[in-house]
C-alpha cells in the first residue's frame, strides 16, 4: 500500500508540493483548499501529466477536510502569502486564525501524522499547530530551515560559479531576518567557503540569504516563491515516508538544546518516520550562539502573542 500525504492548501507552494511528491513517486496526494474547484482541477491537471511521466502515484483534490483521514504526513501550506513590503511578521493574526482551524481539523481527520508546517510567520505557525493539535513536539515541525539552506546553498554556489551540489550548508534561527547562516560550517566539495570566498561576499550572501523571501516577493510583486519551498517540502517528506534519517536543517521544539528552552526555532535535527528522531548540537562559536539565542527571543516574543490570541 502506497503511503498518503495530506496537503492543506492548493495554492502555488501546495501545489508545486504536490506535483513533486506524484513525480518522484513518494507517495499518493490529497490537495485540500476551501475554494471551491481549485484543488480538484489543479489535481486533475497533474493527473493528466502522469502518464508522459509514466508514473502510478494518484493526486486528488478536496474541499472536505475528511479526504486527509489516514495520511501519514500533513502538509500545512494554507494561509496568506507576503505581499511587497510585507514582513512574515505581518501575517500572524490572520495565519494564526487559519492554522489554527485546519490543526483542529488535523487533529480530527489525521491523528496519527506527522505535520510539516509551511505558512508564515512560519515558527509562530508550528507553535500554534502544536497547541491545536496536542501531538508530541516530534510530530510538528517547520519546513523553513530546509528552504533557507537551500538559498544559502545556491547563492555560495553562484558566487563561486560552480555546480550547486558541491556545496555543504547550514541555517540555524527563526524564519526571518534574524536566521543564521553557519558561515563555518559552508564548504564547497570539502572546502571551507571562508578559504574560497573574500569576508564581504560572504557578508552580503549571508544577506541576501536572510532577505532571500523578500527579493522573490520584490520581483513578482503579486506573489512569493512557491517553486523552493515545494522542493523542500518535498525532501522533508521523502525522508520521512522513507525513513531515510536525512540530517537537515528544521523548526522543531527545543527542551535545552543550545541552551535554549520552551520555544520552536530552526537547528540540525535528524528526520525519519517518527518524526524528529534527533536534535544535533553543533558546536558554535559565542557569537553564533548569540545570534542563534537572539533568533530563538523573538520566536519567543511570537509565542508569546500567539499565547495571546489563544486568550492567555
Amino acid at each position: 500500500m502506497r503511503f498518503k500525504v495530506g496537503i492543506i492548501g492548493a495554492g502555488n507552494v501546495g501545489a508545486e508540493a504536490a506535483s513533486e511528491i506524484q513525480t518522484r513517486q513518494i507517495a499518493d496526494v490529497v490537495l485540500v483548499d476551501i475554494i471551491e474547484g481549485l484543488p480538484q482541477g489543479k489535481a486533475l491537471d497533474m493527473t493528466q501529466a502522469s502518464p508522459i511521466y509514466g508514473i502510478s502515484s494518484r493526486v486528488t483534490g478536496s474541499n472536505n477536510y475528511q479526504a486527509i483521514e489516514g495520511a501519514d504526513v500533513v502538509v500545512l501550506t494554507a494561509g496568506l502569502a507576503r505581499k511587497p513590503g510585507m514582513s512574515r511578521e505581518d501575517l500572524l493574526i490572520t495565519n494564526f486564525n487559519i492554522v489554527k482551524g485546519v490543526s483542529e481539523k488535523i487533529r480530527e481527520f489525521a491523528p496519527q501524522s506527522i505535520v510539516i508546517v509551511v505558512t508564515n510567520p512560519l515558527d509562530a505557525m508550528v507553535y500554534t499547530a502544536y497547541r491545536v493539535t496536542g501531538f508530541p513536539p516530534a510530530r510538528v515541525v517547520g519546513m523553513a530551515g530546509a528552504l533557507d539552506t537551500a538559498r544559502f546553498r545556491a547563492f555560495i554556489a553562484m558566487e563561486l560559479g560552480v555546480s550547486f551540489d558541491c556545496v555543504q550548508a547550514i541555517v540555524l534561527g527563526s524564519h526571518g531576518d534574524l536566521m543564521v547562516p553557519v558561515v563555518r560550517y559552508a564548504a564547497v566539495s570539502g572546502i571551507p567557503a571562508t578559504e574560497l570566498i573574500p569576508r564581504d561576499r560572504l557578508d552580503a550572501i549571508i544577506n541576501r540569504t536572510r532577505q532571500g523571501g523578500g527579493e522573490i516577493v520584490a520581483l513578482l510583486k503579486t506573489g512569493s516563491a512557491y517553486y523552493a519551498p515545494g522542493v523542500a517540502i518535498t525532501e522533508m517528506v521523502e525522508s520521512i515516508l522513507w525513513d531515510e534519517k536525512r540530517l537537515l536543517s528544521a523548526c522543531t521544539f527545543l527542551n535545552g538544546q543550545y541552551g535554549i528552552k520552551d520555544v520552536f526555532v530552526g537547528v540540525p535535527i535528524i528526520l525519519g518516520k517518527e518524526g524528529v528522531e534527533k536534535i544535533l548540537e553543533l558546536p558554535l562559536s559565542p557569537d553564533e550562539l548569540t545570534a542563534l539565542s537572539t533568533s530563538a527571543q523573538h520566536v519567543r516574543d511570537l509565542m508569546k502573542q500567539v499565547d495571546t490570541l489563544f486568550g492567555g
